[in-house]
């Protein structure tokens, strides 16, 4: 008899085959294909920050594309983004980056949008003081993360241009969308193991939910972490909910291992040969489904 999800989730075994998986992504490979490798290389933590900023935002569509497309943004900026971006005034950085940068453009984002982006951050890391953007989203009076999270975005939208690149970075949480660029963002920023960068003290790892994408998705219902079609807020917090009965503190330690399970094309969603091979090939439900049809169940 296939199992549940919740059944899945109290199995020993189901833990077992997702820590082996952890174990499996954990590589050069792996990271080598996660636009988390571009801010890697910063070696100060607003650096980082500021890097990750660019490239969580930007992390959408081909692979390889969209990583090089992230470090063209970021090459003229030098080894120290964030204090160039701090000695410089918007004008000038404008009359520096545009010359460089002319024809840069990313799928829905044009060099205008990533303009006005690096100038939102260094916005508000002005207006804490030359402190990163940390406590602008951490919840305080009774507020919750989404809250906080939603009003910085309402926000972004009056003050930042319209246009559609920008349109596409600022999703609302309290309205249903995965949010999931701001997601990857707050889990490189907040969670302290690898891959991730444990930057910020403050925020809460409790608050953390699963970044959302096609992969994560199709993948968390193979398994059984969720049973919601839809690719919406719903489905992360049911999945993010699922993962904490595996690791009640750092639930998303699994994200990465699902994530490029599918970025790499290790999972195709139909059986292959190469699922022998898969630490969920036990506990998927794609294996259960053949196993049934092959053996005449």
């Amino acid at each position: 008899m296939m199992k549940t999800p919740t059944q899945h989730i109290v199995d020993a075994s189901f833990k077992k085959a997702m820590d082996a998986l952890c174990v499996q992504y954990q590589s050069d490979k792996a990271l080598a294909a996660d636009p988390i490798s571009i801010p890697m290389t910063y070696a100060s933590a607003i650096d980082r920050e500021l890097a990750s900023w660019i490239a969580a935002h930007l992390a959408y569509g081909r692979v390889g594309p969209m990583l090089n497309a992230i470090r063209r943004l970021l090459n003229p900026l030098g080894s120290q983004p964030a204090q160039w971006l701090r000695d410089c005034s918007e004008m000038r950085i404008k009359k520096e980056l545009e010359p460089i940068l002319r024809g840069w453009v990313w799928r829905f984002h044009n060099l205008e949008d990533m303009m006005s982006w690096l100038f939102a951050w260094k916005r508000m890391d002005k207006s804490t003081n030359y402190s990163g953007i940390e406590s602008l989203l951490l919840p305080q009076d009774g507020s919750k993360a989404d809250q906080r999270l939603s009003i910085l975005i309402n926000h972004m939208r009056q003050t930042l241009p319209q246009s559609s690149g920008i349109r596409f970075n600022l999703p609302d949480p309290l309205k249903g969308a995965a949010c999931k660029r701001w997601r990857m963002f707050l889990r490189w920023m907040v969670r302290k193991n690898w891959p991730d960068f444990g930057i910020w003290e403050k925020y809460p790892l409790s608050e953390l939910v699963i970044p959302l994408d096609t992969h994560v998705h199709r993948i968390s219902r193979q398994i059984g972490l969720c049973c919601r079609r839809t690719q919406d807020a719903r489905a992360a917090r049911e999945i993010t909910e699922a993962l904490r009965a595996l690791d009640p503190i750092d639930p998303l330690k699994y994200d990465f291992a699902i994530a490029h399970l599918g970025i790499l094309g290790d999972c195709a969603g139909k059986r292959k040969q190469n699922c022998k091979c898969c630490p969920l090939d036990s506990v998927c439900y794609i294996n259960v489904l053949y196993s049934r049809f092959t053996c005449g169940a």
